[in-house]
């Protein structure tokens, strides 16, 4: 697979981290399950990212870009920021919820209407050669 590939390609690691992740370079149940596994976590991995990041802002404060270690520099955690972000993620998640609940077919191709044949490739899957 692709992502196989992506980690094969990091030197003198490649066929290490291929083995860990996923099990080898054949894809079968195993390898799978760790992709799987791996994509259903991520969201939730990203989460605890972003509150611990969010966590640290509010204890410490925002640096200024010049790096100046000094408290009177840095800027205090702003409970407004928070909260604009909060309902910008609120109003995304409802257009988002309301477009794949009322409308699931607003973005998907039209190619997956067409009546498959079993026995002819179609033409945008064929290759090349």
């Amino acid at each position: 697979t692709v992502i196989t590939n992506l980690f094969s390609a990091i030197p003198k690691m490649e066929n290490s981290i291929v083995a860990l992740l996923w099990g080898g370079d054949c894809v079968c149940d195993a390898t799978l399950k760790r992709f799987f596994a791996l994509h259903f976590l991520m969201p939730f991995i990203l989460l605890v990212l972003l509150l611990a990041h969010l966590g640290f802002l509010h204890t410490t404060g925002s640096s200024n870009p010049l790096g100046i270690d000094i408290s009177h520099e840095t800027a205090p955690f702003y409970p407004y920021y928070l909260y604009k972000d909060l309902l910008g993620i609120g109003w995304y998640t409802v257009i988002l919820f309301a477009i794949s609940m009322f409308f699931p077919d607003l973005f998907s191709d039209p190619e997956n209407f067409i009546r498959a044949d079993p026995m002819k490739t179609p033409l945008h899957i064929q290759p090349e050669w």
